[in-house]
């Protein structure tokens, strides 16, 4: 029995030392800093057209909330973090001033800028051809179409218009309107609204897009412009080529604690 007590007391004796010498050790080595965590990005609504990043407003409250199924914005902390006065739009003069709000993407277009300073800079008869061709089908165009690779095939107005319907023949970082002023990027239902005048409507009158912000029919809200959800150079994309890219469903809403099913979504509360 001595023997056993004695064995056991060297054996915690030696646990207990080898434990200091590699605590010893883990404190004389460097500390090793934690590798930085990848931003996390989500789309608004349009994958490669208005991703947001995630990050905080202040501690604990981010600035939007991503599904980790789809990668879609599901939740905003701030609707109107980095947006501006969408400007003047006929038959919105009743709004008032602020209360209607869009996210600038002029900055985002990367080659927007260029197009105006590189090429269609009014110096050079290869990159501004003094007459614009009367078929309305330019020449090929190998680096236009490396840029932008929809313009090989574009999909928009099965073959009846050409990118100066919808962009300005002296400004190429604007689009133009009916009167063949220019428009900023930034307000594209100008300039879609020529053709679609009926989807225009009811974007003014709230039926089509999208809007988040305050619930009044008063109140101020950020909404979406036409390019923001909708690709102009492929509108015929997605399975139901009906214009609008389909979007992979959300799973559906946990049931709470204790209820086995949805059964009860069957059962109007008012009787008719």
């Amino acid at each position: 029995m001595r023997k056993l007590a004695i064995v056991t007391l060297v054996l915690g004796l030696c646990g207990g030392a080898f434990y200091a010498v590699s605590a010893a050790e883990k404190a004389a080595e460097p500390a090793k800093e934690a590798a930085p965590k990848a931003p996390v990005e989500c789309f608004e609504s349009r994958k490669g057209a208005s991703e947001i990043t995630q990050r905080d407003i202040k501690p604990g409250w981010p600035n939007v909330k991503c599904s980790p199924k789809t990668g879609a914005a599901l939740w905003y902390g701030d609707p109107y973090d980095g947006t501006v006065p969408m400007g003047k739009m006929p038959g919105l003069e009743n709004i008032p001033e602020g209360h209607a709000v869009i996210k600038p993407r002029s900055e985002k277009l990367a080659l927007m800028p260029m197009c105006g300073v590189s090429c269609h800079n009014g110096v050079g008869p290869a990159f501004n051809p003094p007459t614009l061709p009367k078929d309305k089908k330019p020449k090929p165009n190998p680096t236009m179409e490396a840029m932008v690779p929809d313009l090989a095939n574009l999909q928009h107005g099965r073959g009846r218009i050409w990118c100066m319907d919808c962009h300005h023949t002296t400004k190429r970082n604007m689009l133009v309107d009916h009167f063949g002023d220019p428009v900023s990027f930034d307000q594209p239902q100008l300039l879609c609204g020529k053709c679609h005048g009926d989807k225009l409507r009811d974007w003014r009158d709230g039926i089509h897009g999208k809007r988040i912000g305050s619930f009044a029919s008063t109140g101020k809200k950020r909404w979406f412009t036409c390019t923001e959800c909708h690709n102009p150079h492929n509108v015929q994309d997605g399975a139901r080529n009906r214009g609008f890219a389909q979007l992979q469903p959300e799973p559906s809403p946990q049931l709470p604690r204790g209820m086995k099913d949805a059964s009860h979504e069957k059962l109007h509360p008012i009787p008719h």
